[in-house]
């Protein structure tokens, strides 16, 4: 056989792909030491629809196909067609949701005024139960007296429907930063957390090392993860599977083992949403504006990943 370079090329990243897979599912499998698993525990992982092209139930369809349970999605405010359009799908396909509210008026009382509208509809709608709700809440620049308006409507609705509100360690929001977080976990004990660290990465420019213990005290307030992996220079690595980002990847698996430990020990629900974005939050090349990775493919493999290690 005539041993061509593009033989030897097909070859080697064959070989490569191989080792690379036999790699992560040995990582996948490494957390399996002590945890405790109580009955009631469950994962469910969850995809995101940003980025995606398509109807409605078009998405959905995708999702179940791929062997995601249930799709996280802004509520769709003061649009009855959306609402009932997104409905039908989940009931079609099966799926379970969780929902984003939000606001971006930079005027406090708007916002805030927004915001309950919003959340309020999520949490009173009877069609179908969301697994959480996770809030895009507030802004950096409001101020603590603001914000904890935001937290306290929202602790008051959780209660009364009985469904888990988190707050999104997000930039540019209430929890933008680990020492900005801190102080309404300590304050608000009823106050319960999305975790996107990849935000936090990005404004300390680093893996956190110097920010254990506040890092640990948010941890044991997490009800809900987004899994995507930052670094010190950015909320989204171009491509997780790459080994330049093996810290990384590793440093984001060891926070949410601690979450996946507790759940798992206590019995509990355990949400993750697979969140790697589009362009241009997926790095792209210039000019051309060409993604650097397939954002679908990269946050299947990242629920793949994570029901190996979990489940």
């Amino acid at each position: 056989m005539r041993f061509t370079r593009r033989k030897f090329v097909k070859l080697s990243a064959a070989a490569s792909t191989s080792a690379l897979i036999s790699s992560l599912n040995s990582f996948a499998l490494t957390n399996q030491r002590d945890f405790v698993t109580n009955t009631g525990f469950q994962l469910k992982v969850l995809a995101t629809n940003w980025g995606f092209e398509g109807s409605m139930d078009a998405y959905c369809a995708r999702v179940k196909e791929d062997g995601y349970d249930g799709i996280e999605i802004w509520w769709p405010t003061d649009n009855k067609a959306a609402q009932d359009e997104m409905f039908a799908a989940l009931k079609k396909h099966q799926l379970d949701v969780g929902f984003l509210c939000g606001g971006g008026q930079s005027n406090p009382q708007e916002h805030l005024d927004y915001f309950k509208k919003m959340i309020d509809a999520a949490a009173r709608q009877k069609i179908q139960t969301p697994l959480y709700i996770n809030c895009h809440s507030g802004r950096d620049h409001f101020g603590f007296d603001v914000n904890k308006k935001f937290i306290e409507h929202t602790i008051g609705l959780s209660k009364e429907t009985g469904i888990t509100i988190c707050h999104e360690t997000h930039r540019s929001r209430i929890m933008f930063a680990a020492h900005v977080a801190k102080e309404y976990i300590q304050k608000y004990p009823e106050l319960k957390l999305t975790f996107d660290v990849s935000h936090w990465c990005n404004v300390h420019e680093s893996l956190l090392g110097d920010q254990r213990e506040t890092v640990n005290l948010a941890l044991e307030r997490v009800e809900h993860i987004h899994a995507r992996i930052g670094h010190s220079e950015g909320p989204q690595v171009n491509d997780p599977r790459a080994p330049e980002w093996d810290d990384a990847v590793k440093a984001h698996f060891a926070w949410w083992d601690k979450v996946a430990e507790r759940k798992k020990k206590n019995g509990e629900r355990m949400t993750v949403l697979t969140e790697f974005g589009p362009p241009t939050y997926m790095p792209t090349l210039p000019y051309t504006q060409q993604p650097l990775a397939n954002q679908w493919e990269i946050n299947v493999y990242m629920m793949k990943l994570l029901r190996k290690r979990y489940q």
